[in-house]
């Protein structure tokens, strides 16, 4: 008897990609990866469905097709980016799925700030800005200091603060590479500026099961981030903040959640808290970005993966219990550059605490910092008592490590 087969909608470079093979395989289930790339380095890749992922109605026909012969029982997209046409594709077969609109709401920031606006939801003020047209005419009574964001683009890249005009038509010609290789027009075109939310930030982990929210983790921001680029470094659970506070949070996810009309799957927001409110930055139907998903497995317990797979062939899922405190810090780029080597990684993975320090990005790999880059070079996971015990080791592990960096001639950055 053949194993079920489960459809995974991914980038071919997506890091994703094999947590959910393991997820599927310890489920019992065969997986069958969608992507583009036959040339990809990854055999699962290679191997898969090789569809156009710029190109929906072809590739939800190629799915189908494939579908009318090996029927799945359940279909994932791994990431912002491949969410919408799993939605589609999943709403064709009748498995569990979310509305594609919905779907499509969660991965362009323009839309949802609109929707969310409309719905009565707490967004901050925005606008949209065409960085083909003249600025100024555009630009007059902006409120500073605010935010300019690609609408489609994730992990901070993109986004920077600006607190003049100066320094927003700045912003704008240094954005505007970065989104030149949008495949929609309009996406690369426009960008999305923002009233800049003085406050604390927070990222949601949960699931929705049926149209109810289930929190799994929230997680503190610690450090300060203020731009002018936002690079994002530690997540740690439980929250420090108080219980209103925190009852705000979900209250503003799940009422974003009705709004977009989703119903079962992942969901990963985050938020800023002011004096008055809980601002929403973004409701994703996918999984926490990067490897911080590990920061909530507990071995033989829970794996957030596994929780997602069960969501998507309709099983019962394992709700995990909170054990002490957990973190994780995602190792930011300081200065851009090929890697020559990372000095220090025995004495960070001696401090007190520290349960891994992950160095994922390898010698002669550029390192790219923000607003252009979007990756982190490694990881570094620590548990302890309490939320505060494990942000200290975060900070003394990363103290520790020297990321020795070789300039690039050849590439005319702006700094």
């Amino acid at each position: 008897m053949t194993k079920p087969l489960l459809l995974l909608i991914a980038q071919p470079n997506s890091y994703r990609i094999a947590p959910y093979i393991r997820a599927a395989q310890t489920m019992g289930l065969e997986i069958l990866i969608a992507s583009r790339g036959e040339h990809s380095m990854v055999s699962e890749v290679n191997a898969g469905l090789h569809i156009e992922l710029d190109d929906l109605e072809t590739s939800l026909a190629a799915i189908l097709s494939y579908a009318d012969k090996h029927p799945f029982v359940g279909v994932l997209g791994s990431d912002d980016s491949t969410v919408e046409l799993a939605a589609y594709v999943a709403k064709e077969l009748q498995l569990p799925h979310n509305p594609p609109e919905a779907a499509k709401l969660t991965r362009r920031k323009d839309l949802a700030r609109a929707h969310l606006a409309l719905a009565g939801c707490p967004v901050p003020l925005h606008c949209l800005i065409n960085i083909n047209q003249p600025l100024p005419t555009q630009i007059t009574g902006l409120p500073y200091p605010c935010v300019l964001k690609p609408i489609n683009l994730s992990a901070s890249k993109g986004v920077i603060r600006v607190n003049n005009t100066d320094e927003f038509i700045s912003a704008c010609q240094r954005i505007q590479p970065i989104i030149a290789d949008a495949s929609d027009e309009f996406e690369h075109t426009h960008i999305l500026v923002e009233d800049y939310i003085d406050g604390i930030e927070v990222a949601f982990e949960g699931y929705l099961q049926g149209g109810t929210l289930h929190q799994l983790a929230l997680f503190d921001k610690p450090d300060p981030l203020t731009g002018p680029y936002f690079a994002e470094t530690i997540y740690v659970t439980p929250s420090q903040l108080g219980h209103a506070d925190q009852q705000k949070i979900i209250q503003r996810v799940s009422q974003a959640c009705q709004s977009y009309g989703l119903k079962t799957g992942p969901i990963h927001a985050e938020l800023r808290l002011d004096q008055h409110e809980a601002w929403i930055l973004e409701v994703a139907c996918r999984t926490i970005g990067g490897d911080c998903a590990r920061s909530l497995d507990q071995e033989g317990e829970f794996n957030l993966e596994q929780l997602v797979v069960a969501l998507a062939i309709g099983k019962p899922v394992s709700r995990r219990t909170e054990q002490g405190a957990r973190g994780v810090m995602m190792i930011p780029v300081k200065e851009s550059g090929i890697l020559r080597r990372v000095e220090g990684i025995p004495a960070a993975r001696k401090v007190k605490h520290i349960k891994k320090v992950d160095i994922i990005m390898r010698d002669g790999n550029e390192l790219v910092a923000l607003p252009e880059g979007n990756q982190y070079p490694g990881y570094i996971f620590a548990s302890a008592k309490t939320s505060q015990e494990v942000i200290d080791a975060l900070h003394q592990a990363f103290d520790k490590l020297t990321f020795v960096v070789a300039p690039i001639f050849s590439h005319h950055r702006p700094h």
